[in-house]
């Protein structure tokens, strides 16, 4: 079977455990992905033990999901991205609420990564937006920060899958389309509000599923990133 789309969030304790899930799914994903909690940690480290567990079972060239969320004035993220252009990051992600400049100055600032834009907050909801003054609701929320961030420069989006498939309506075909907020039917949905299985949201028109807990905290890490896989190719 193929490597599955997913990006297993490495929101690991120490950089021992990251290496140690690293290695367990490596087998089964594309790609693995180091979080702000880890990175602000960890930093340059946290990528590091993810690449050696990958590694260790064969797979040193998985792609790197560097999931920082920046969002600054221009010139700082700019430098912010320059700061992690020698992790060669795949996706790198920005709050798409930051703006066109600030977009465009991380696409300048690392060519070669896919700046990934962040649309509208998982753990948020209609009131959550409503009550910090963005108009909604969330799914044109959603589809016009896409619009706005591929206009941009991005080359890739997150959003929830509530609204992937506005959003691939949206923005061309080459867009990379990520949703965290997956679940499995019948796994709890802890801090999330939109959320949807893994089936619907490829459905939608996702192309990488961002899942944590559902395989980091199962007692067979690599027995659980399996199942999900293989529930992609029903």
């Amino acid at each position: 079977m193929n490597k599955a789309p997913i990006a297993v969030a490495l929101d690991a304790p120490d950089l021992g455990v990251v290496r140690a899930w690293s290695r367990a799914v490596a087998p089964v994903v594309s790609t693995l992905k180091v979080g702000l909690e880890v990175y602000c940690r960890d930093g340059a480290a946290a990528v590091q033990a993810a690449r050696q567990g990958a590694s260790e079972v064969g797979f040193a060239d998985i792609q790197i999901f560097l999931d920082l969320k920046l969002h600054d004035i221009p010139a700082t993220v700019a430098g912010a991205a320059l700061a992690v252009a020698e992790l060669e990051p795949a996706f790198l992600t920005v709050h798409a609420s930051g703006g066109a400049a600030m977009i465009e100055a991380a696409v300048n600032a690392l060519p070669d990564t896919r700046i990934t834009a962040v649309t509208i907050l998982t753990s948020m909801d209609e009131a959550t937006l409503a009550s910090i003054g963005m108009a909604g609701p969330t799914i044109d929320a959603a589809v016009r920060l896409a619009k706005l961030a591929v206009e941009a420069g991005a080359r890739a989006i997150v959003c929830s899958p509530l609204e992937v498939a506005a959003i691939r309506a949206a923005v061309p075909a080459t867009i990379t389309l990520i949703t965290p907020g997956v679940r499995p039917a019948g796994a709890a949905v802890n801090d999330q509000k939109r959320v949807a299985t893994p089936q619907d949201a490829m459905a939608g028109g996702a192309d990488l599923l961002v899942i944590g807990r559902p395989i980091t905290a199962a007692p067979d890490i690599t027995a659980a990133a399996w199942l999900i896989a293989q529930s992609l190719q029903a």
